[in-house]
């Protein structure tokens, strides 16, 4: 693909259904590709080649949903050189950008007025090993306001997975200066456990649920 090519699984207009802007109308652009090979991946026919857009066409259907937030997504989106221009572009152009990525991957080149959304994935996952630390030097090291910028993401899928993610919230001092987003493997955990661990712990951290998956039927696309 050439620099201002993007590899696009789907670009649709939903409700954000995760992260600290859970429940806004929002612009998706899914990159296509990973390769990451995360248990119970709920996107992974994004890992199979979507369609060849120009940054310019991407950018053009996003806006045309006139939604207040813009979303680029995957697979694993920093995977596509293109990407870092995709959201800098929306930027320039005074969008609201988030960025979920899947904590693989550094996000020390992306441009500091995007809200990162990074995964901190948990043993139950299989990937545990590959969470790069970097990305939690970078939010640790950032200052305001562009530390605002940066929150955490972690799916559990059991008790293991919550003390994992305690333990590292703790050792890192994350509750004290970040959003921390932790919710349930859908299908896999009750919320209801979720719940009583964060406030018998006193986590500061707030639950969340995937609402696209309550809102709509939880296998359906583009949503």
């Amino acid at each position: 693909m050439s620099a201002g090519t993007l590899n696009i699984s789907e670009i649709f207009h939903s409700i954000q259904g995760e992260s600290s802007f859970a429940g806004w109308p929002c612009a998706f652009i899914r990159l296509a590709g990973c390769g990451h090979g995360c248990i119970g991946c709920d996107t992974a026919y994004a890992e199979h080649d979507g369609i060849k857009l120009g940054i310019e066409v991407v950018v053009q259907r996003a806006l045309a949903f006139r939604a207040p937030l813009i979303e680029v997504t995957g697979g694993e989106p920093l995977l596509q050189p293109a990407v870092y221009s995709l959201m800098r572009q929306l930027c320039d152009l005074e969008q609201k950008v988030l960025l979920e990525t899947g904590g693989f991957l550094s996000v020390a080149e992306v441009d500091c007025r995007v809200h990162k959304i990074i995964d901190l994935k948990p043993p139950s996952s299989g990937v545990c090993d590959q969470n790069n630390p970097e990305n939690i030097e970078l939010a640790l090291a950032a200052v305001l306001p562009h530390r605002q910028n940066f929150e955490f993401k972690i799916v559990v899928a059991s008790r293991e997975d919550y003390e994992w993610a305690r333990a590292l919230l703790q050792e890192h001092g994350l509750m004290d200066s970040f959003t921390i987003m932790m919710g349930v493997s859908f299908g896999k955990l009750d919320p209801a456990e979720l719940a009583e661990w964060m406030l018998r712990d006193r986590l500061r951290a707030r639950m969340q649920l995937q609402l696209h998956k309550y809102i709509w039927d939880p296998c359906r696309r583009g949503v």
